[in-house]
């Protein structure tokens, strides 16, 4: 099967997708906002499954160590109109398979990237540590992506 190359020149909406949408789309989302410089590019995060939001070492450590807030809000589930608009949906997860981007409508696939983070759901502060700061790299490496285009 031929993989598509993303044009990151024409990128103008993304999704950040989780499982629940409740910690590592939204740390995505608000960080990607945070150092965004181009105002043309909309990001938005969701989740395939509604659940729980956020927990307190979660918020905390998403705020100590990016200065973002992930509690803005409730979680939001991922639609099908949001994800046809969308011109990069990236999973931000290990436990959320592709393959349920297939079945929904034949473009959608062409437009996902998988980055497999683990979640935590324990409250462990030295692994959401990590997580945070992989998700920062992520998106780092994806702004300066959008920048050069």
């Amino acid at each position: 099967m031929k993989i598509k190359k993303i044009n990151y020149k024409k990128i103008k909406d993304i999704i950040f997708v989780c499982k629940y949408n409740s910690f590592r789309s939204r740390v995505a989302e608000e960080y990607f906002k945070k150092i965004n410089k181009n105002a043309k590019v909309r990001v938005m995060s969701r989740g395939i499954i509604l659940g729980g939001d956020s927990d307190k070492a979660q918020r905390n450590i998403s705020k100590k160590l990016l200065g973002i807030n992930i509690a803005k809000r409730k979680p939001l589930p991922l639609n099908l109109q949001e994800m046809k608009k969308a011109d990069l949906i990236i999973v931000v997860a290990n436990d959320v398979p592709k393959v349920i981007f297939n079945y929904w409508l034949m473009p959608i696939k062409d437009k996902v990237i998988i980055w497999r983070i683990k979640d935590e759901q324990r409250m462990n502060e030295k692994n959401i540590k990590r997580i945070v700061l992989a998700i920062k790299r992520k998106v780092d490496k994806l702004n300066g992506k959008l920048s050069k285009g």
